[in-house]
């Protein structure tokens, strides 16, 4: 079991909040969160609830805080210097935003997939099993034994199974993005965010991309941000519209693209703006 909590709590106060941690459900509250970089107000007091083992999309113009909000699900926006962030993030019982939890365990249990794929310049067997060593894992049959299970549930397994000595630089760019996948999977996380996870793909891999997403979502919680309201359409569960960094709308995706309660989610959908 991790621990995402930080070494200033005693022993005994972390292993109760882990036991909270681990026994409440995982569905993900957004309560009141705003988010500022100096006087740009990125995210403007969003309340949402994510449900577990579902896909989740969020969509709106450029500019509107998707981005943002899907970054401190995992606290990435700590890294940004001037971000000033205020409200709650309830995951399993603990607000993730709080001074106690260390963000870089719980980045492993909230794992990321950019926009554009990043693998390392090492092999793709190092790519996946990179996560895992870091956190102490380094038996040869059982790194084998994830790197497996992870290049397959990223559906990348059959393309490179007699090729994991080679650069992962040599693979294409849908194969490396769903690389990115496997190298986020195997440390065993429990959410998977995505950050416009196909734009820099073409039609082919972008489909794989999707498929993947459908499968994924069996045993994951997935919450993506997209342009592309097609792609929304056809992945998610659930979508939220935002705009000028609010929260327009949120709802079963069927809901708001067939019969959105604003109007300005309907003037979006229907490419009135945006």
């Amino acid at each position: 079991m991790l621990n995402i909590f930080s070494v200033n709590k005693s022993d005994d106060e972390k292993n109760a909040m882990s036991k909270n941690v681990f026994s409440t459900s995982g569905r993900l509250s957004i309560e009141k969160l705003n988010i500022s970089y100096g006087s740009n107000h990125a995210v403007k007091n969003v309340c949402m609830s994510i449900s577990p083992k579902s896909v989740t999309a969020f969509i709106g113009p450029s500019g509107c805080g998707k981005s943002t909000l899907l970054r401190a699900i995992n606290r990435m926006n700590d890294e940004i210097d001037g971000c000033k962030i205020e409200g709650e993030i309830i995951w399993k019982g603990v607000n993730i935003l709080g001074k106690d939890v260390d963000p870089v365990a719980l980045r492993s249990k909230v794992g990321m997939v950019f926009q554009k794929p990043n693998p390392f310049p090492k092999s793709i067997f190092d790519n996946v099993a990179y996560g895992p060593r870091i956190h102490g894992i380094n038996e040869k049959e059982e790194l084998e034994r994830i790197v497996e299970k992870s290049l397959k549930n990223s559906a990348l397994w059959g393309e490179v199974e007699n090729r994991l000595a080679e650069s992962a630089m040599s693979l294409s760019g849908g194969q490396q993005q769903r690389l990115c996948i496997a190298r986020a999977l195997a440390v065993e996380p429990e959410v998977i965010l995505m950050d416009e996870p196909c734009s820099a793909l073409d039609p082919i891999a972008t489909a794989k991309i999707e498929d993947l997403i459908e499968e994924l979502k069996k045993n994951y919680t997935v919450i993506i941000v997209t342009h592309n309201m097609q792609q929304a359409a056809r992945v998610s569960d659930h979508t939220g519209f935002m705009y000028l960094g609010e929260l327009i709308e949120f709802g079963d995706t069927e809901q708001i693209f067939e019969n959105p309660k604003e109007k300005l989610t309907e003037n979006y959908i229907t490419g009135r703006f945006g």
